[in-house]
């Protein structure tokens, strides 16, 4: 309990605009022990849908013979997972446009403690639905309270489970309790929800037709007014894109292709277009560098509601050369490095909806004339993921741990990859 209450006092602060707010240690220690004896978990998979909480930590202290991964957009958490030592996997999501292909189908249990908006509710679980790989045995683990004078909302709520065609199992009352929350009491019920074989056309179903606004707060909340036209729309014509990726006017190059940001970062664009322009909402502005990354076109430009924020975008220095206007932002491919490190990096992030490890291990085996069991034990275990779902900090320190891979040598038998 004394770890696990240290672990949460250090943690980065909770973001209003993602509805954070922080859960007692002593809720964090009673979700693992509610888990280890409801179900079964030596060998078992345990996905946190959002871990703000750091459930997933108390999960490995606690059951270390189960496997955790952790689903999040709030990269502060990822690099904070990673910096435990714990062995929970981290990936980047923005749940509004899909869950991380590396844990879909993945689990065996899903826990998520979502905004408490009908949308993010609705939103959270069928991620977590999507996270299962035993649809007749997995169940989702739900964190969710409501206040004594909003009855109505709880039901909106309770509609958007019963639109998964989810069974409730068992609900213990007031089992989360929060630093915070007076509006609901500081404390939350815990559901144990069931899917159904209704649940996954339902699922399939719901995904697709959810809105980005799921938070209560923010540019994002269920409450913003509409979204106003991007600024930056009237020089999109002369700069002649190939394809419009997002939401743009119907009447803006009527004939031109387009995708939805979803679509673009679930699997690579058939075509190959010189030039492709992009549109990112108010409150997705997270997604920017993993939309740039999905991209293998030239030039890309990126209409925003607001000014980027550049620092975070340092990461893509081995792709593009960025230039801002305003609300603009224009990324153009650079030339391939001379420097043996950095065109790892690059071939890693060229092909960023593929696996990093087999990137980088082919590019291994090239670059040091190894086998490809000597270059997959040199690459590390967090590689195997896509470079769209790999947190910033992995992407930012790519270059550098291409680089020991490319000094520490080889083993002479090397059954599988280093931690």
């Amino acid at each position: 309990m004394a770890r696990i209450a240290e672990l949460i006092a250090k943690a980065p602060r909770g973001r209003h605009t993602l509805d954070h707010v922080a859960a007692t240690a002593d809720t964090v220690v009673r979700r693992a022990l509610l888990l280890g004896e409801r179900f079964w978990l030596p060998g078992a998979r345990v996905l946190c849908v959002g871990d703000h909480d750091l459930t997933s930590l108390a999960v490995r202290m606690i059951h270390p013979e189960a496997e955790v991964a952790v689903a999040d957009v709030d990269e502060r958490i990822l690099e904070y997972l990673d910096g435990q030592g714990l062995g929970v996997r981290a990936f980047w999501a923005d749940l509004r446009l899909g869950l991380p292909p590396s844990v879909r189908g993945w689990a065996d249990l899903a826990v998520t403690d979502p905004p408490y908006t009908p949308e993010g509710v609705g939103l959270f679980v069928a991620r977590a639905a999507e996270g299962l790989r035993d649809r007749e045995q997995g169940r989702i683990l739900l964190a969710y309270g409501a206040s004594e004078r909003t009855p109505m909302l709880a039901l909106k709520v309770q509609s958007a489970l019963s639109d998964l065609n989810l069974l409730t199992e068992a609900i213990f009352p007031d089992f989360n309790r929060y630093h915070g929350a007076e509006a609901i009491g500081s404390a939350a019920d815990l559901y144990v929800l069931r899917p159904t074989t209704k649940t996954w056309p339902s699922v399939a179903s719901r995904v697709d037709k959810l809105a980005t606004a799921i938070y209560t707060q923010g540019p994002q909340s269920v409450e913003a007014k509409g979204s106003e036209a991007l600024p930056g729309l009237g020089g999109i014509e002369e700069f002649g894109p190939g394809l419009l990726v997002g939401e743009w006017p119907r009447e803006l190059l009527p004939k031109l292709p387009r995708v939805r940001l979803s679509t673009w970062l679930a699997k690579p664009y058939a075509a190959d277009p010189e030039r492709v322009a992009v549109a990112v909402p108010a409150g997705l502005e997270a997604v920017l560098p993993r939309v740039l990354l999905a991209s293998r076109a030239r030039h890309v430009r990126v209409l925003l509601a607001g000014a980027p924020d550049l620092p975070a975008l340092d990461l893509l220095s081995p792709v593009y050369d960025l230039t801002v206007d305003g609300t603009v932002l224009d990324a153009v491919r650079r030339a391939l490095p001379g420097h043996e490190s950095a065109r790892i990096a690059r071939r890693v992030l060229d092909n960023a909806h593929g696996k990093v490890a087999n990137s980088w291990r082919e590019a291994l085996v090239s670059a040091k004339g190894l086998t490809k069991r000597q270059a997959r034990a040199l690459v590390p275990g967090w590689a195997d993921a896509t470079a769209l779902e790999l947190p910033a900090h992995r992407l930012a320190s790519l270059v550098h741990s291409c680089e020991d891979t490319l000094t520490t040598p080889p083993p002479e038998d090397a059954p599988g990859r280093t931690g």
